[in-house]
């Protein structure tokens, strides 16, 4: 609690100057409290959504409300697992976004948390994927085919695999995931080969990215 007699150094100077300064003093104390704990709730959400964990290099905000939020942000996580000769890729979306693109593109109900058919999500969510996202690696065209999506807190996560690849020195990838949705798009990609992660972020209108190892 605070004390307007801590800010009194002076007995003798004008009551009325000391009250104002105090009242002055306490709004200032308080707006400093507002403003550190309005940091704290609006950062920390931000860096868990894009994976930047504590590292300010990749850092990237993200909504506190996804329902009324002021950032698009999607996460592109590309792993290389070398004993399986594989990519793993998952695609991280907010899930009301994701849901309101998809019904403007397919023009059908869509409901990726409780879906009453999960195969007519499914092909919905693999077919708009494919033609938002693409890959060469070292120059060359790869496939990749679907595997499923969940839904884990306020993202919908779908995953797809990429067989055959021994190793890589170079990826590209074309991104404009939910570039029909928001010209504020914001979308991140993480891609780790041989333990060692690459990171980039693609700003709307922008959708190709390169990465070497």
């Amino acid at each position: 609690m605070l004390n307007s007699s801590n800010f009194i150094t002076d007995n003798k100077q004008d009551p009325k100057i000391i009250q104002s300064f105090v009242i002055k003093k306490i709004i200032l104390l308080m707006a400093a409290i507002v403003y550190k704990w309005f940091l704290a709730s609006f950062f920390l959400p931000l860096l868990h959504f894009s994976g930047v964990g504590n590292n300010p290099t990749r850092a990237i905000s993200y909504p506190v409300n996804p329902g009324s939020h002021p950032y698009y942000i999607s996460v592109v996580e590309i792993n290389h697992n070398a004993s399986e000769k594989t990519l793993e890729i998952s695609c991280k979306i907010f899930t009301n976004d994701f849901e309101t693109t998809l019904e403007k593109n397919y023009k059908t109900k869509v409901d990726l948390v409780n879906p009453p058919d999960k195969g007519a999500m499914d092909k919905i969510v693999n077919d708009y994927i494919k033609k938002h996202l693409s890959f060469k690696v070292d120059n060359k065209a790869v496939n990749f085919f679907y595997v499923g999506f969940e839904k884990q807190d306020e993202a919908i996560y779908s995953y797809f695999q990429v067989d055959n690849i021994t190793s890589l020195k170079k990826i590209d990838i074309v991104n404009s995931i939910l570039h029909d949705f928001s010209d504020q798009q914001i979308n991140i990609i993480h891609c780790t080969v041989g333990g060692k992660r690459q990171s980039t972020k693609l700003d709307y209108p922008k959708t190709e990215a390169s990465l070497e190892f």
